[in-house]
């Protein structure tokens, strides 16, 4: 994966994450911006840790073996986005453990 394409995924992920923690987190969180500190390279990581647990991947059995399979694919596209940005900005990549 080229470095902008990566940069672009990561881009869109942080995107749809603080679009979503406007509508739930209740001013809770403040919103995520570029450059990424460790903290937020460390929140995006457990986000995607949770997102690809097998219960949450699966939909609690709600999808498809083909749609998990896509699902799995685009989180794991984006975790490799997210360790390539740490790895080119000097941060420590988190681990995803799920």
């Amino acid at each position: 994966m080229e470095a902008y394409q990566a940069q672009y995924i990561l881009e869109q992920f942080v995107d749809s994450t603080n679009r979503w923690n406007a509508l739930f987190a209740g001013g809770r969180r403040t919103a995520i911006e570029f450059p990424l500190s460790q903290k937020d390279a460390n929140h995006l990581m457990d986000k995607l840790a949770g997102e690809l647990s097998p219960e949450n991947l699966h939909c609690d059995g709600e999808i498809s073996p083909a749609q998990a399979r896509q699902k799995y694919k685009k989180l794991t596209t984006i975790k490799s986005a997210l360790e390539t940005y740490c790895l080119n900005n000097w941060l420590d990549t988190p681990e995803c453990l799920y």
